[in-house]
Protein backbone atom coordinates (compact mmCIF):
# COMPACT_ATOMS: atom_id res chain seq x y z
CA UNK A 1 0.00 0.00 0.00
CA UNK A 2 2.95 2.23 0.54
CA UNK A 3 4.47 2.02 -2.69
CA UNK A 4 1.02 2.63 -4.31
CA UNK A 5 1.08 5.70 -2.26
CA UNK A 6 4.49 6.86 -3.19
CA UNK A 7 3.53 5.65 -6.98
CA UNK A 8 0.35 8.12 -6.95
CA UNK A 9 1.92 10.90 -5.31
CA UNK A 10 4.90 10.50 -8.02
CA UNK A 11 2.41 10.27 -10.57
CA UNK A 12 0.60 13.45 -8.87
CA UNK A 13 3.82 15.59 -9.34
CA UNK A 14 4.82 14.22 -12.92
CA UNK A 15 0.93 15.04 -14.47
CA UNK A 16 1.37 18.73 -11.98
CA UNK A 17 4.87 19.86 -13.92
CA UNK A 18 3.48 18.38 -17.25
CA UNK A 19 0.53 20.81 -17.32
CA UNK A 20 2.65 23.65 -16.65
CA UNK A 21 5.42 23.24 -18.59
CA UNK A 22 2.78 22.99 -21.10
CA UNK A 23 1.02 26.21 -19.80
CA UNK A 24 4.11 27.75 -19.53
CA UNK A 25 5.29 26.45 -23.88
CA UNK A 26 1.20 28.30 -24.16
CA UNK A 27 1.95 31.45 -22.73
CA UNK A 28 5.52 31.78 -24.61
CA UNK A 29 3.41 30.92 -27.51
CA UNK A 30 0.95 33.35 -27.13
CA UNK A 31 3.59 35.88 -26.56
CA UNK A 32 5.37 35.44 -29.70
CA UNK A 33 2.29 35.12 -31.23
CA UNK A 34 0.58 38.28 -30.05
CA UNK A 35 4.69 39.86 -31.01
CA UNK A 36 4.31 38.26 -34.13
CA UNK A 37 0.42 40.29 -34.97
CA UNK A 38 1.72 42.88 -33.37
CA UNK A 39 4.68 43.37 -35.48
CA UNK A 40 2.85 41.58 -38.60
CA UNK A 41 1.03 45.07 -38.64
CA UNK A 42 3.57 46.69 -39.84
CA UNK A 43 4.42 44.36 -42.97
CA UNK A 44 4.39 45.69 -46.37
CA UNK A 45 1.76 43.47 -48.57
CA UNK A 46 2.64 44.89 -52.14
CA UNK A 47 5.21 46.27 -53.83
CA UNK A 48 6.34 50.25 -53.52
CA UNK A 49 4.32 52.07 -55.91
CA UNK A 50 7.04 54.80 -57.14
CA UNK A 51 4.85 57.37 -58.24
CA UNK A 52 3.76 58.21 -54.68
CA UNK A 53 7.45 57.11 -53.25
CA UNK A 54 8.68 59.84 -55.49
CA UNK A 55 6.02 62.52 -54.77
CA UNK A 56 6.62 61.92 -51.00
CA UNK A 57 10.34 62.32 -50.81
CA UNK A 58 9.97 65.49 -52.90
CA UNK A 59 6.83 66.91 -50.22
CA UNK A 60 9.17 66.49 -47.36
CA UNK A 61 11.66 68.48 -48.89
CA UNK A 62 9.34 71.79 -48.17
CA UNK A 63 9.96 71.60 -44.43
CA UNK A 64 13.67 71.98 -45.39
CA UNK A 65 12.15 75.23 -47.63
CA UNK A 66 10.56 76.82 -44.59
CA UNK A 67 12.75 76.22 -41.34
CA UNK A 68 14.58 78.83 -39.91
CA UNK A 69 17.14 78.74 -37.19
CA UNK A 70 20.79 77.21 -38.05
CA UNK A 71 20.31 74.95 -40.22
CA UNK A 72 21.91 71.50 -39.95
CA UNK A 73 22.17 69.12 -43.03
CA UNK A 74 20.52 71.32 -45.61
CA UNK A 75 18.83 70.05 -48.32
CA UNK A 76 17.78 72.85 -50.18
CA UNK A 77 21.06 75.10 -52.04
CA UNK A 78 19.32 78.12 -51.92
CA UNK A 79 18.31 78.12 -47.99
CA UNK A 80 20.94 79.16 -45.67
CA UNK A 81 20.57 80.58 -41.22
CA UNK A 82 17.85 82.80 -40.79
CA UNK A 83 16.15 84.16 -37.84
CA UNK A 84 18.54 83.23 -35.47
CA UNK A 85 17.86 86.60 -32.97
CA UNK A 86 14.38 84.91 -33.03
CA UNK A 87 13.22 84.93 -29.07
CA UNK A 88 16.86 86.57 -28.35
CA UNK A 89 14.57 90.02 -26.21
CA UNK A 90 12.57 88.24 -23.96
CA UNK A 91 15.68 85.78 -23.32
CA UNK A 92 14.55 82.76 -25.55
CA UNK A 93 15.98 80.53 -28.38
CA UNK A 94 12.83 80.65 -30.98
CA UNK A 95 15.28 80.50 -33.85
CA UNK A 96 14.12 77.08 -34.87
CA UNK A 97 10.46 76.43 -36.25
CA UNK A 98 9.20 76.95 -39.59
CA UNK A 99 7.85 79.82 -41.68
CA UNK A 100 4.44 79.65 -41.85
CA UNK A 101 3.92 80.92 -45.72
CA UNK A 102 5.39 82.68 -48.37
CA UNK A 103 6.11 84.76 -45.72
CA UNK A 104 8.67 84.98 -43.04
CA UNK A 105 5.86 84.70 -39.73
CA UNK A 106 6.14 82.44 -37.36
CA UNK A 107 2.42 81.46 -36.32
CA UNK A 108 2.57 78.39 -33.55
CA UNK A 109 -1.67 77.56 -33.94
CA UNK A 110 -0.60 76.70 -37.88
CA UNK A 111 2.88 75.67 -36.74
CA UNK A 112 1.69 72.77 -33.96
CA UNK A 113 -1.08 71.23 -36.35
CA UNK A 114 1.53 70.71 -38.84
CA UNK A 115 3.36 68.39 -36.19
CA UNK A 116 0.52 66.67 -35.01
CA UNK A 117 -0.49 65.80 -38.35
CA UNK A 118 3.22 65.14 -39.08
CA UNK A 119 3.22 63.04 -35.95
CA UNK A 120 0.36 60.98 -36.80
CA UNK A 121 1.82 60.47 -40.25
CA UNK A 122 5.12 58.76 -38.42
CA UNK A 123 3.40 56.65 -36.27
CA UNK A 124 0.85 55.15 -38.25
CA UNK A 125 3.17 54.86 -41.63
CA UNK A 126 6.77 55.28 -40.52
CA UNK A 127 7.26 51.99 -42.06
CA UNK A 128 6.53 52.98 -45.23
CA UNK A 129 8.63 56.07 -44.45
CA UNK A 130 11.49 54.13 -43.72
CA UNK A 131 10.81 51.95 -47.03
CA UNK A 132 11.64 55.08 -49.39
CA UNK A 133 13.88 56.53 -47.03
CA UNK A 134 11.84 59.10 -45.64
CA UNK A 135 11.46 58.13 -41.90
CA UNK A 136 14.69 60.33 -40.89
CA UNK A 137 13.33 62.99 -42.66
CA UNK A 138 9.94 63.19 -41.14
CA UNK A 139 11.51 62.68 -37.97
CA UNK A 140 14.47 65.32 -38.28
CA UNK A 141 11.40 67.69 -39.53
CA UNK A 142 9.25 67.03 -36.54
CA UNK A 143 12.09 67.88 -33.92
CA UNK A 144 12.72 70.78 -35.76
CA UNK A 145 9.37 72.11 -34.92
CA UNK A 146 8.63 70.36 -31.06
CA UNK A 147 12.43 71.92 -30.41
CA UNK A 148 11.00 75.27 -30.96
CA UNK A 149 7.77 75.04 -29.12
CA UNK A 150 9.42 73.98 -26.26
CA UNK A 151 11.34 77.02 -26.05
CA UNK A 152 8.46 78.51 -26.57
CA UNK A 153 7.30 77.43 -23.58
CA UNK A 154 9.09 78.83 -21.12
CA UNK A 155 6.50 78.06 -17.56
CA UNK A 156 3.68 76.56 -17.33
CA UNK A 157 1.13 79.13 -17.99
CA UNK A 158 3.30 80.84 -20.43
CA UNK A 159 3.11 80.24 -24.49
CA UNK A 160 4.96 82.23 -26.78
CA UNK A 161 2.69 82.05 -29.56
CA UNK A 162 3.94 84.08 -32.82
CA UNK A 163 7.22 85.75 -33.94
CA UNK A 164 7.31 88.82 -36.05
CA UNK A 165 4.42 91.44 -36.87
CA UNK A 166 2.40 90.15 -40.24
CA UNK A 167 1.97 94.07 -40.93
CA UNK A 168 5.74 94.70 -41.19
CA UNK A 169 6.45 91.44 -42.32
CA UNK A 170 3.92 91.78 -45.21
CA UNK A 171 5.19 94.86 -46.09
CA UNK A 172 8.86 93.50 -47.00
CA UNK A 173 9.43 90.98 -49.86
CA UNK A 174 12.57 90.23 -48.70
CA UNK A 175 14.38 86.72 -48.15
CA UNK A 176 14.42 85.32 -44.89
CA UNK A 177 17.84 85.23 -44.62
CA UNK A 178 18.21 88.66 -45.44
CA UNK A 179 15.48 89.54 -42.54
CA UNK A 180 16.26 93.31 -40.92
CA UNK A 181 12.83 93.98 -39.08
CA UNK A 182 12.06 93.85 -35.67
CA UNK A 183 10.62 90.21 -34.65
CA UNK A 184 8.29 91.41 -32.08
CA UNK A 185 6.82 88.55 -29.45
CA UNK A 186 3.26 87.38 -28.86
CA UNK A 187 2.53 85.31 -25.70
CA UNK A 188 -0.32 83.64 -24.27
CA UNK A 189 -0.44 83.98 -20.54
CA UNK A 190 -3.35 83.39 -17.81
CA UNK A 191 -4.81 86.64 -17.83
CA UNK A 192 -4.63 87.11 -21.79
CA UNK A 193 -5.46 82.88 -22.46
CA UNK A 194 -5.14 81.16 -25.74
CA UNK A 195 -6.96 77.89 -25.14
CA UNK A 196 -6.79 76.57 -29.03
CA UNK A 197 -3.08 77.50 -29.40
CA UNK A 198 -2.12 75.92 -26.24
CA UNK A 199 -4.06 72.62 -26.51
CA UNK A 200 -2.98 72.56 -30.15
CA UNK A 201 0.69 73.01 -29.01
CA UNK A 202 -0.28 70.49 -26.11
CA UNK A 203 -1.81 67.95 -28.99
CA UNK A 204 1.51 68.42 -30.82
CA UNK A 205 3.69 67.90 -28.15
CA UNK A 206 1.50 64.33 -26.98
CA UNK A 207 1.78 62.91 -30.27
CA UNK A 208 5.56 63.46 -30.98
CA UNK A 209 6.25 62.37 -27.64
CA UNK A 210 5.52 58.63 -29.13
CA UNK A 211 7.06 59.26 -32.27
CA UNK A 212 10.48 59.91 -30.15
CA UNK A 213 9.22 57.27 -27.41
CA UNK A 214 11.89 54.32 -28.79
CA UNK A 215 14.39 56.64 -30.26
CA UNK A 216 14.58 59.56 -27.38
CA UNK A 217 12.91 58.51 -24.00
CA UNK A 218 14.53 61.60 -22.71
CA UNK A 219 13.21 63.88 -24.83
CA UNK A 220 9.99 62.40 -25.18
CA UNK A 221 9.24 62.08 -21.65
CA UNK A 222 10.35 66.25 -21.96
CA UNK A 223 7.57 66.49 -24.52
CA UNK A 224 4.95 64.74 -22.62
CA UNK A 225 5.27 66.81 -19.27
CA UNK A 226 4.91 70.16 -21.73
CA UNK A 227 1.77 67.81 -23.15
CA UNK A 228 0.40 67.68 -19.83
CA UNK A 229 1.40 71.06 -18.77
CA UNK A 230 0.06 73.04 -21.52
CA UNK A 231 -3.06 70.89 -21.41
CA UNK A 232 -3.99 72.05 -17.84
CA UNK A 233 -2.85 75.30 -18.86
CA UNK A 234 -5.52 75.81 -21.78
CA UNK A 235 -8.19 73.98 -20.11
CA UNK A 236 -8.13 75.75 -16.47
CA UNK A 237 -7.91 79.53 -17.64
CA UNK A 238 -10.31 79.11 -21.32
CA UNK A 239 -10.69 81.77 -23.71
CA UNK A 240 -9.74 82.64 -27.72
CA UNK A 241 -6.53 83.44 -28.75
CA UNK A 242 -7.95 85.39 -31.17
CA UNK A 243 -9.08 87.37 -28.57
CA UNK A 244 -5.76 88.08 -27.04
CA UNK A 245 -4.07 88.61 -30.04
CA UNK A 246 -6.14 90.09 -32.27
CA UNK A 247 -3.93 90.44 -35.06
CA UNK A 248 -3.94 86.46 -35.73
CA UNK A 249 -7.72 87.07 -36.55
CA UNK A 250 -6.99 88.23 -40.02
CA UNK A 251 -4.59 85.35 -40.54
CA UNK A 252 -5.12 82.05 -38.40
CA UNK A 253 -8.71 83.74 -36.66
CA UNK A 254 -10.35 80.54 -34.50
CA UNK A 255 -13.98 79.57 -34.95
CA UNK A 256 -13.70 77.61 -31.09
CA UNK A 257 -11.88 76.07 -28.96
CA UNK A 258 -13.57 72.79 -28.11
CA UNK A 259 -12.00 70.98 -30.61
CA UNK A 260 -8.22 71.91 -29.51
CA UNK A 261 -9.20 70.26 -25.89
CA UNK A 262 -10.55 66.88 -27.60
CA UNK A 263 -7.57 66.59 -29.72
CA UNK A 264 -5.12 67.36 -27.10
CA UNK A 265 -6.71 64.97 -24.50
CA UNK A 266 -7.26 62.72 -27.09
CA UNK A 267 -3.79 62.35 -27.91
CA UNK A 268 -2.81 62.74 -24.31
CA UNK A 269 -4.68 59.78 -23.54
CA UNK A 270 -2.61 57.96 -26.48
CA UNK A 271 0.58 59.05 -24.93
CA UNK A 272 0.50 58.47 -21.26
CA UNK A 273 -2.73 55.74 -21.24
CA UNK A 274 -4.21 58.16 -18.47
CA UNK A 275 -7.83 57.45 -18.65
CA UNK A 276 -8.48 61.12 -16.99
CA UNK A 277 -7.88 62.33 -20.65
CA UNK A 278 -9.96 59.50 -22.48
CA UNK A 279 -12.76 60.42 -20.08
CA UNK A 280 -12.44 64.54 -20.79
CA UNK A 281 -12.70 63.42 -24.43
CA UNK A 282 -15.56 60.90 -23.93
CA UNK A 283 -18.13 61.00 -20.93
CA UNK A 284 -17.38 64.84 -19.61
CA UNK A 285 -17.18 67.10 -22.81
CA UNK A 286 -17.74 65.03 -25.71
CA UNK A 287 -21.07 65.55 -25.96
CA UNK A 288 -20.14 69.30 -25.08
CA UNK A 289 -17.47 69.95 -27.74
CA UNK A 290 -18.00 66.92 -29.99
CA UNK A 291 -20.48 67.52 -32.94
CA UNK A 292 -21.35 64.27 -33.32
CA UNK A 293 -23.41 63.66 -36.11
CA UNK A 294 -22.80 66.55 -37.55
CA UNK A 295 -19.06 65.65 -40.04
CA UNK A 296 -16.58 68.59 -40.86
CA UNK A 297 -13.56 69.12 -42.60
CA UNK A 298 -10.32 68.64 -41.26
CA UNK A 299 -8.31 72.03 -41.08
CA UNK A 300 -5.60 73.97 -39.17
CA UNK A 301 -9.27 75.31 -37.81
CA UNK A 302 -11.35 72.01 -37.16
CA UNK A 303 -9.82 69.14 -35.10
CA UNK A 304 -12.85 67.64 -35.11
CA UNK A 305 -12.79 65.11 -38.14
CA UNK A 306 -9.03 64.19 -36.60
CA UNK A 307 -10.70 63.05 -32.96
CA UNK A 308 -13.53 61.46 -34.69
CA UNK A 309 -10.85 59.18 -36.41
CA UNK A 310 -8.00 58.90 -33.76
CA UNK A 311 -11.17 57.98 -31.43
CA UNK A 312 -12.04 55.72 -33.80
CA UNK A 313 -9.31 54.40 -33.74
CA UNK A 314 -9.51 53.67 -29.88
CA UNK A 315 -12.59 51.72 -30.54
CA UNK A 316 -11.26 49.87 -33.33
CA UNK A 317 -8.32 48.11 -31.30
CA UNK A 318 -8.40 49.18 -27.82
CA UNK A 319 -12.31 49.37 -27.12
CA UNK A 320 -12.03 45.80 -24.91
CA UNK A 321 -9.96 47.76 -22.58
CA UNK A 322 -12.54 50.79 -21.97
CA UNK A 323 -15.27 51.03 -19.37
CA UNK A 324 -18.79 50.98 -21.04
CA UNK A 325 -19.97 54.68 -20.55
CA UNK A 326 -16.37 55.81 -22.28
CA UNK A 327 -17.21 53.51 -24.78
CA UNK A 328 -20.86 54.29 -25.64
CA UNK A 329 -18.53 57.77 -26.58
CA UNK A 330 -16.45 56.09 -28.67
CA UNK A 331 -19.20 55.08 -30.76
CA UNK A 332 -20.74 58.29 -31.35
CA UNK A 333 -17.18 59.79 -32.16
CA UNK A 334 -17.03 56.22 -34.67
CA UNK A 335 -20.56 57.16 -36.21
CA UNK A 336 -19.57 60.55 -37.19
CA UNK A 337 -16.30 59.55 -38.32
CA UNK A 338 -18.28 57.19 -41.00
CA UNK A 339 -20.63 59.66 -41.67
CA UNK A 340 -17.79 61.79 -42.96
CA UNK A 341 -16.68 58.56 -44.61
CA UNK A 342 -19.65 58.12 -46.50
CA UNK A 343 -19.72 61.64 -47.52
CA UNK A 344 -16.42 61.45 -49.52
CA UNK A 345 -17.42 58.59 -51.12
CA UNK A 346 -18.44 59.93 -54.37
CA UNK A 347 -21.07 57.07 -55.15
CA UNK A 348 -22.43 56.73 -51.39
CA UNK A 349 -26.03 57.72 -51.08
CA UNK A 350 -24.59 60.93 -48.75
CA UNK A 351 -22.37 61.68 -50.74
CA UNK A 352 -20.82 65.55 -50.46
CA UNK A 353 -21.67 67.77 -53.09
CA UNK A 354 -18.66 69.83 -52.16
CA UNK A 355 -16.09 68.57 -55.44
CA UNK A 356 -15.70 69.85 -58.57
CA UNK A 357 -16.69 68.15 -61.74
CA UNK A 358 -13.62 66.31 -61.91
CA UNK A 359 -14.00 64.62 -58.32
CA UNK A 360 -11.90 67.07 -56.18
CA UNK A 361 -13.58 67.72 -52.85
CA UNK A 362 -13.45 71.49 -52.73
CA UNK A 363 -14.63 73.78 -49.81
CA UNK A 364 -13.14 77.51 -50.12
CA UNK A 365 -11.73 79.39 -52.36
CA UNK A 366 -8.58 80.27 -50.21
CA UNK A 367 -5.90 77.46 -50.04
CA UNK A 368 -8.49 75.03 -51.81
CA UNK A 369 -6.56 71.79 -51.64
CA UNK A 370 -6.50 71.86 -47.66
CA UNK A 371 -9.68 69.87 -47.38
CA UNK A 372 -9.53 67.43 -50.04
CA UNK A 373 -6.07 66.33 -49.03
CA UNK A 374 -6.86 66.44 -45.62
CA UNK A 375 -9.95 64.04 -46.06
CA UNK A 376 -7.60 61.77 -48.64
CA UNK A 377 -5.71 61.26 -45.48
CA UNK A 378 -8.36 60.71 -43.14
CA UNK A 379 -9.76 57.84 -45.73
CA UNK A 380 -6.35 55.97 -46.08
CA UNK A 381 -6.57 56.06 -42.22
CA UNK A 382 -9.86 54.45 -41.70
CA UNK A 383 -9.47 52.11 -44.16
CA UNK A 384 -6.36 50.66 -42.66
CA UNK A 385 -8.08 50.98 -39.73
CA UNK A 386 -11.05 48.65 -41.31
CA UNK A 387 -8.32 46.41 -42.90
CA UNK A 388 -6.43 46.03 -40.01
CA UNK A 389 -9.40 45.11 -37.49
CA UNK A 390 -10.84 42.99 -39.77
CA UNK A 391 -13.95 45.14 -40.41
CA UNK A 392 -15.03 44.29 -43.92
CA UNK A 393 -17.87 46.73 -44.65
CA UNK A 394 -18.76 50.41 -44.05
CA UNK A 395 -22.64 51.01 -44.51
CA UNK A 396 -23.91 54.01 -46.14
CA UNK A 397 -27.66 54.41 -45.87
CA UNK A 398 -27.72 50.34 -46.13
CA UNK A 399 -25.04 50.37 -48.79
CA UNK A 400 -22.12 48.74 -48.28
CA UNK A 401 -18.40 50.04 -48.68
CA UNK A 402 -14.89 48.34 -48.52
CA UNK A 403 -11.44 49.75 -47.25
CA UNK A 404 -10.29 49.79 -50.94
CA UNK A 405 -13.28 52.17 -51.69
CA UNK A 406 -12.01 54.58 -49.43
CA UNK A 407 -7.98 53.99 -50.70
CA UNK A 408 -9.63 54.24 -53.83
CA UNK A 409 -11.20 57.65 -52.60
CA UNK A 410 -8.21 59.02 -51.65
CA UNK A 411 -6.20 57.85 -54.64
CA UNK A 412 -8.65 60.06 -56.87
CA UNK A 413 -7.56 63.29 -54.70
CA UNK A 414 -4.04 62.66 -54.73
CA UNK A 415 -3.81 61.51 -58.89
CA UNK A 416 -5.68 65.22 -59.00
CA UNK A 417 -3.31 66.99 -57.40
CA UNK A 418 -0.61 65.42 -58.77
CA UNK A 419 -1.68 66.01 -62.14
CA UNK A 420 -4.26 63.82 -63.57
CA UNK A 421 -6.86 67.01 -64.08
CA UNK A 422 -8.26 69.25 -66.52
CA UNK A 423 -5.10 72.28 -66.06
CA UNK A 424 -2.56 68.86 -66.66
CA UNK A 425 -0.65 70.67 -63.59
CA UNK A 426 0.68 69.15 -60.85
CA UNK A 427 0.09 70.99 -57.66
CA UNK A 428 3.30 69.87 -55.85
CA UNK A 429 6.07 71.86 -56.65
CA UNK A 430 8.38 69.75 -58.00
CA UNK A 431 6.72 66.66 -58.96
CA UNK A 432 6.41 65.73 -62.69
CA UNK A 433 7.11 68.05 -66.10
CA UNK A 434 4.10 70.39 -65.31
CA UNK A 435 4.29 72.45 -61.81
CA UNK A 436 3.94 76.01 -60.91
CA UNK A 437 6.72 78.39 -62.04
CA UNK A 438 5.88 81.69 -59.92
CA UNK A 439 5.20 79.90 -56.53
CA UNK A 440 3.81 82.81 -54.23
CA UNK A 441 7.15 82.65 -51.77
CA UNK A 442 9.60 84.70 -50.94
CA UNK A 443 12.53 82.87 -50.77
CA UNK A 444 11.65 81.14 -53.74
CA UNK A 445 11.17 84.32 -56.07
CA UNK A 446 14.37 86.35 -54.97
CA UNK A 447 17.73 85.11 -56.59
CA UNK A 448 19.62 83.31 -52.98
CA UNK A 449 22.80 85.95 -54.27
CA UNK A 450 21.07 88.78 -54.32
CA UNK A 451 21.32 91.70 -51.98
CA UNK A 452 17.85 93.48 -51.16
CA UNK A 453 16.54 95.63 -49.10
CA UNK A 454 12.59 95.08 -47.36
CA UNK A 455 11.03 97.66 -50.12
CA UNK A 456 13.48 96.89 -53.55
CA UNK A 457 13.03 93.17 -53.30
CA UNK A 458 9.49 94.07 -54.48
CA UNK A 459 10.61 93.64 -58.22
CA UNK A 460 11.13 90.32 -57.99
CA UNK A 461 7.56 89.84 -56.62
CA UNK A 462 6.54 92.06 -59.92
CA UNK A 463 8.98 90.01 -61.80
CA UNK A 464 7.76 88.38 -65.20
CA UNK A 465 10.62 85.81 -64.86
CA UNK A 466 9.56 81.89 -63.24
CA UNK A 467 10.96 81.85 -59.52
CA UNK A 468 14.99 81.15 -60.04
CA UNK A 469 14.59 78.99 -56.77
CA UNK A 470 12.34 75.90 -57.02
CA UNK A 471 10.06 75.50 -53.71
CA UNK A 472 10.55 71.73 -53.64
CA UNK A 473 7.44 70.18 -52.39
CA UNK A 474 5.49 72.91 -51.84
CA UNK A 475 1.65 72.12 -52.14
CA UNK A 476 -0.39 75.39 -53.55
CA UNK A 477 -3.36 76.79 -52.80
CA UNK A 478 -5.11 74.90 -55.90
CA UNK A 479 -7.74 75.62 -58.47
CA UNK A 480 -11.00 77.20 -58.25
CA UNK A 481 -14.40 75.54 -58.16
CA UNK A 482 -14.14 75.70 -61.93
CA UNK A 483 -10.74 73.85 -62.17
CA UNK A 484 -8.99 76.34 -63.19
CA UNK A 485 -5.32 77.78 -61.78
CA UNK A 486 -3.67 81.42 -63.08
CA UNK A 487 0.20 80.84 -62.47
CA UNK A 488 0.94 84.35 -61.04
CA UNK A 489 3.29 85.51 -58.70
CA UNK A 490 0.49 88.01 -57.36
CA UNK A 491 -2.05 84.99 -57.16
CA UNK A 492 -1.70 84.12 -53.12
CA UNK A 493 -5.11 83.01 -53.25
CA UNK A 494 -4.02 80.09 -55.42
CA UNK A 495 0.13 80.52 -55.47
CA UNK A 496 0.71 80.70 -51.88
CA UNK A 497 1.86 77.43 -50.33
CA UNK A 498 1.97 76.78 -46.45
CA UNK A 499 3.77 74.71 -43.70
CA UNK A 500 0.72 73.75 -42.52
CA UNK A 501 -0.36 72.05 -45.73
CA UNK A 502 2.83 69.91 -45.82
CA UNK A 503 2.15 67.21 -43.41
CA UNK A 504 -1.32 66.30 -44.87
CA UNK A 505 0.47 65.31 -48.47
CA UNK A 506 3.24 63.72 -46.27
CA UNK A 507 0.67 61.60 -44.14
CA UNK A 508 -1.48 60.45 -47.59
CA UNK A 509 1.10 59.44 -49.44
CA UNK A 510 3.24 57.72 -46.96
CA UNK A 511 -0.04 55.56 -46.71
CA UNK A 512 -0.29 55.30 -50.69
CA UNK A 513 3.11 53.89 -50.77
CA UNK A 514 2.39 50.55 -50.21
CA UNK A 515 -0.27 48.71 -49.26
CA UNK A 516 0.01 47.95 -45.45
CA UNK A 517 -2.19 47.33 -42.09
CA UNK A 518 -1.25 49.76 -39.14
CA UNK A 519 -0.31 49.10 -35.92
CA UNK A 520 -3.07 48.25 -32.92
CA UNK A 521 -1.31 50.62 -30.55
CA UNK A 522 1.29 53.30 -30.89
CA UNK A 523 3.12 52.00 -27.56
Amino acid sequence: MAGEGQKSKGWFWWVLVTVIAVLVIVAVALTILKDFHSKAAKVHHSPVEQKYADALGIAMQFFDVQKSGQLVNNRISWRGDSGLMDGSGEGLDLSKGMYDAGDSMKFSFPMAFTATMLSWAILEYGDQMDAVKQLRNAQDSLKWITDYLINAHPSPNVLYIQVGDPDLDHECWQRPESMTLQRPLTQVITSYPGTEVAAETAAAMASASLVFKKINSTYSSLLLMHAQQLFAFADTYRGSYSVTAPSEQRFYNSSGYGDELLWAASWLYLASADRSYLRYATIDHGQEFGNWRRPSWISWNDKLPGVQVLLSRVDFFGASEVPITENLALQMYRETAEMMMCSLLPDSPTATSSRTESGLIWVTEWNSLLHPVGSAFLAVLYSDYMLTSGTEALFCSERSYTPGNLRDFAISQVDYVLGENPMKLSYLVGFGENYPQYVHHRGSSIPADATTGCKDGFKWLNSSAPNPNVAVGALVGGPFRNETYSDSRNNSMQGEPSTYNSALPVGVLSGLVTSSSVANSFL
